[in-house]
């Protein structure tokens, strides 16, 4: 017995349908025409477009070679090919989704034994990995998920929410880049990556597009191997024992770290309340739409409300219009005082949440934001205050008495010392002039650029969030949002 749940949101078709084999009947025709088993009535549909067999113990999916194709997973099938059918499976076909709800096979014993080796299989959790892309699908426009694998095969081990940092030669250039995970650790086989093209600033146009993410976009295919350095990283996250109830609030591409950790609640059927929130330009922009609604439909704890800030014509939508205000939070979450809040987005969204937040008395404690925006200019505020170590460092080079009032940065493990702007970054300084510096999310939320500070000060452009209070007290700073006050050294 397979049992299918059959939805398009489109037009409100909603049915179910279960597939029973017998002696007379072991297939079942998918398509648009009125004679199949199973009707899909759009014009996306080819008249036949599949089927659904049933074979030795097992089901499975096969696309006659129809006009726009078919999706298991979001995974584009070949044309005559038997795919294998599982629980949760999602088929698509043109604005259908077929969920495969239940199923009961015959072959218990073989997929309990694949199981158990699974178990047994070794964990990527720190160092660096080589994977290979398997899997690139459009979600809109101008958003992408790129699905890999690794190579030597070992599963992914990380935390829902987290991220991994990338590491691309681009123009002959070595160059890292952190994106969320976007799939769940339910799910270890395959890592995603939802990564959303990047058009340079509508207020500063002279200022350079997204480079890895439109690199991604042009250049990644599938097959392409390219490296993750160090493990996941990242306190964003719901961890593996969430709070009873929580507010998931995210933005534009924002959503990746969330989606992780929904999935991840849905994969483990953990109880707990979630009210997941979403805000995006225009309907086509919204982000997993199906798939978000899938999830809301199959679970009573789900909660899903979308708000598209500029609605068109020829879009059609029915949901919220507009940013988030306090009478939409009261709509979806009136309780939200007594749920765990994470934001993600632009800074200036997650700027408006959290002082919207603050103004409704909500405890400040249980809300936490991961920042998808540009890195600002800084506006020194605060210093870092720190013990001073001993310093020993190789002898520098002069500075020209001229620029002695610029910051000046030296470097002691590379004999370096550097005059900069003070407008620049330990980090960036330490980029420009080939100095190894590792570095992850660029904005002091992973510490993965942790580097000893030995003397001098350094302000920062937000609050290092990165960096645990013991660290501060060792003197080690975030160089990716710390900028130099006068003469400062560095273990670098």
């Amino acid at each position: 017995m397979l049992k299918l749940k059959v939805f398009n949101y489109q037009i409100g078709d909603f049915q179910e349908k279960t597939l029973v084999p017998e002696t007379t009947q072991n297939e079942w025709i998918i398509g648009r025409a009125s004679t199949c088993d199973l009707v899909l009535a759009s014009p996306e549909v080819s008249r036949v477009h599949g089927r659904i067999g049933y074979d030795k113990g097992q089901y499975y999916f096969t696309d006659f070679g129809s006009t726009d194709g078919s999706r298991i997973n979001n995974e584009k099938v070949k044309v005559n090919q038997k795919y294998c059918l599982k629980k949760d499976d999602l088929i698509r076909i043109g604005d259908f989704v077929l969920a495969v709800e239940a199923m009961e096979i015959a072959s218990v014993a073989q997929k309990d034994a694949s199981c158990i080796a699974v178990a047994g299989a070794s964990q990527w959790t720190e160092g660096d990995l080589t994977v290979r892309c398997v899997s690139i699908v459009p979600e809109t426009e101008d958003v992408k998920t790129f699905s890999f694998v690794a190579e030597p095969q070992i599963q992914f081990s990380f935390l829902p929410g987290q991220f991994v940092t990338l590491e691309l030669e681009i123009d002959g250039k070595r160059v890292r880049r952190a994106y969320s995970i976007s799939s769940p650790p339910s799910r270890p086989h395959r890592l995603d990556i939802t990564v959303k093209r990047v058009p340079a600033p509508p207020d500063a146009p002279q200022l350079p597009p997204g480079l890895v993410s439109n690199w991604l976009h042009d250049n990644l295919k599938i097959g392409s191997q390219i490296k993750l350095c160090g493990g996941a990283m990242g306190k964003f996250t719901c961890g593996t024992n969430p709070p009873p109830k929580l507010l998931m609030i995210s933005a534009g591409s924002g959503i990746t770290p969330m989606l992780s950790m929904a999935r991840w609640l849905y994969d483990t059927a953990i109880n707990c309340d979630l009210v997941f929130f979403y805000s995006d330009r225009t309907p086509n922009d919204i982000i997993m739409r199906q798939e978000l609604e899938l999830l809301a439909s199959r679970q009573s704890n789900f909660r899903l409300a979308i708000t598209v800030t500029r609605p068109k014509l020829g879009q059609p939508w029915h949901g919220f219009t507009g940013r988030l205000t306090e009478e939409m939070l009261l709509n979806i979450a009136p309780d939200f005082r007594e749920r765990v809040v994470y934001v993600c987005g632009a800074n200036s969204f997650m700027q408006g949440v959290k002082t919207m937040l603050t103004s409704l008395d909500f405890p400040m404690e249980n809300y936490h934001e991961e920042s998808f925006g540009a890195q600002k200019k800084p506006k020194i505020e605060s210093q870092a205050e720190v013990k001073k170590p001993s310093l020993s460092v190789v002898k520098p080079s002069s500075v020209p008495a001229q620029t002695a009032s610029k910051p000046v940065l030296v470097f002691s493990q590379s004999g370096k010392e550097v005059l900069c702007d003070e407008e620049e970054s330990v980090l960036a300084v330490a980029q420009q002039h080939d100095i190894k510096i590792r570095a992850g999310c660029m904005q002091g939320v992973c510490g993965a650029c942790k580097t000893r500070k030995l003397d001098g000060q350094v302000k920062y452009q937000t609050e290092p969030d990165g960096l645990e209070q013991c660290d501060r007290d060792l003197g080690y700073i975030l160089p990716c949002i710390a900028f130099p006050v006068g003469k400062v050294a560095i273990e670098a």
